[in-house]
């Protein structure tokens, strides 16, 4: 089910459009005839959290309830997304620790004294301490981090992966030793996009880079179309198929939760808004948040958005068997984030923020602007791109060549060595990969400190494919002109200069489409 009414055309009564642009945000004036697609509002919030919680745990869909499969002597592990999800980060207390809460005080009910929690966070980097300690509160971080029973997973730890079996394409399906061997492994999901979820829990949050190069590739993702959409991603596809052999090994209980659109505290509450409803009040804050960040320093500006904490409400919570669970969590994260959109555009344009998945607590560089902006964001559609074939995409972000040497230092190389050579996905896959893969330094990072793995950066490259194949032309507006070009594409300083530029490829008077986000949307385009 879409949410109409959230489609705007840009007349002479339309006020500026705000837009993001990393750690800051303009107003920008649309010409005449723009479409511009408005998230959905926020949908209520559950009104009882740990009463909702309880009920999925006790009236699962398509499984006993969590307590009938708990039993003294059993051995029990509780895998979580990692920090790369909620976007911003959620405010205390997150989601996660509620129903991790709730699966300990049934384990211990039950007599289980066998349990571990591993963080999925696949080839991402591991979390800190720190981190661990916010996201599931500090009983849980106490009872299990100083015992080692509160871990990250090591995809390169050859003692602690497990060989499944193989799919019939002949994918290998290896997953977190300590998982598999479990009698019963729960997984606790926080589905803020479609894309997440599923089968894509497990088989990618806890596997190693032996099984994730079967669908993290420049094929795969060349052939995904739309990642919002998991019957037409073959990168879902091939996760479906190796969570589908997991099912016959190991007992999976599954725990999905959808958020709403309130992804801003009250002090940018401007953002959640569209323009022509802005109160004297936020116009007020707008105006005196972007005086601020024009005068303060990057250092400071970083640190005010990357300490936002979202005041999400809970739409649902759903457990029990993969499949079935996550069939009913699309329905909900749909209801929320749908907004129908009538054919398709000459131009999109969109702001790319200053948080993604691989930047939380980091560095937003110019490879990882470009997955948030051409992988994620160009992606957010159902049926077809909001962008025609052909067409053009215009970007807002500063692009600036900086990068976070802790967290990113394969992506350092990847920029100055990879994309020198080719920006071709397929010919840096071919080229590069297994060196930077198998790198025994970016390996002994990985698993020692906080880096993301080595070839995590060939990933955010492949993950714009799609992009680079569909669209004739890309432009960054206010973007660093070297980093851009370093990436193949073109700088413009104006968005009147941009769509100059474009006009080769989509003439001189273009159809266009404003992509108004965040809060997240999905254009389900007809």
């Amino acid at each position: 089910m879409t949410r109409p009414g959230l489609v705007l055309e840009v007349d002479d009564r339309t006020p500026p459009l705000l837009v993001h642009e990393g750690n800051g945000f303009r107003l920008e004036e649309f010409p005449r005839g723009t479409r511009v697609l408005y998230p959905p509002e926020s949908l209520p919030a559950v009104p009882d959290v740990e009463a909702a919680i309880t009920r999925a745990l006790l009236e699962p869909i398509d499984s006993e309830p969590l307590p009938q499969l708990l039993f003294p002597g059993m051995r029990l592990t509780i895998a979580f997304d990692d920090i790369s999800l909620a976007l911003p980060q959620m405010a205390a207390p997150d989601i996660r620790q509620r129903i991790i809460e709730q699966v300990l005080t049934m384990a211990a009910r039950a007599g289980v004294n066998d349990v571990e929690l591993v963080a999925a966070n696949a080839l991402h980097r591991r979390m800190t301490a720190q981190e661990l300690r916010t996201m599931l509160g500090e009983r849980v971080f106490r009872s299990f981090y100083p015992q080692g029973k509160l871990t990250n997973h090591d995809a390169e730890d050859p003692a602690g992966m497990a060989h499944i079996g193989m799919t019939d394409h002949g994918e290998h399906v290896e997953i977190n030793r300590r998982a598999a061997e479990s009698d019963l492994l729960v997984y606790v999901n926080v589905n803020l996009v479609a894309m997440d979820g599923g089968h894509k829990s497990v088989p990618i949050g806890l596997t190693s880079y032996k099984s994730l190069k079967h669908h993290h590739n420049s094929h795969t993702m060349m052939r995904s179309r739309s990642f919002m959409d998991h019957k037409a991603s073959a990168m879902h596809h091939s996760a479906w198929r190796m969570g589908r052999v997991l099912k016959d090994h190991l007992k999976i209980f599954q725990i999905e939760t959808t958020l709403n659109n309130d992804c801003f505290p009250s002090t940018y509450a401007f953002l959640q808004k569209r323009e022509w409803e802005w109160s004297i009040r936020d116009q007020a804050s707008m105006l005196a948040a972007r005086r601020g960040l024009s005068v303060a320093p990057a250092s400071l500006k970083h640190r005010i958005f990357q300490g936002i904490r979202a005041p999400y409400g809970l739409t649902g919570v759903a457990a029990g068997e993969v499949e079935a669970v996550h069939d009913a969590t699309l329905a909900r994260v749909h209801r929320q984030q749908l907004v129908e959109v009538d054919g398709q555009s000459d131009v999109m344009v969109l702001g790319v923020p200053f948080i993604g998945p691989y930047n939380v607590n980091s560095t937003m560089n110019p490879i990882l602007a470009a997955c948030m902006g051409l992988g994620y964001y160009f992606n957010s559609y159902r049926g077809k791109p909001v962008v025609r074939q052909g067409g053009a995409v215009i970007l807002y972000h500063p692009v600036e060549p900086a990068f976070n040497q802790l967290h990113h230092p394969s992506y350092v190389d990847f920029y100055d060595e990879v994309l020198s050579v080719s920006t071709d996905p397929a010919v840096i896959e071919a080229k590069f990969e297994e060196q930077y893969a198998t790198d025994p330094w970016y390996v002994h990072l990985y698993r020692t400190s906080h880096a993301y793995h080595g070839v995590h950066p060939f990933y955010m490259w492949y993950w714009i494919s799609h992009a680079l194949d569909h669209c004739g032309d890309i432009v960054w507006v206010g973007g660093d002109r070297r980093a851009v070009e370093r990436m193949g594409f073109r700088s413009a300083s104006t968005l009147q200069d941009a769509l100059a530029m474009v006009q080769g490829s989509v003439g001189a008077s273009p159809s266009i489409t404003y992509l108004h986000n965040p809060p997240h949307l999905i254009a389900d385009v007809r």
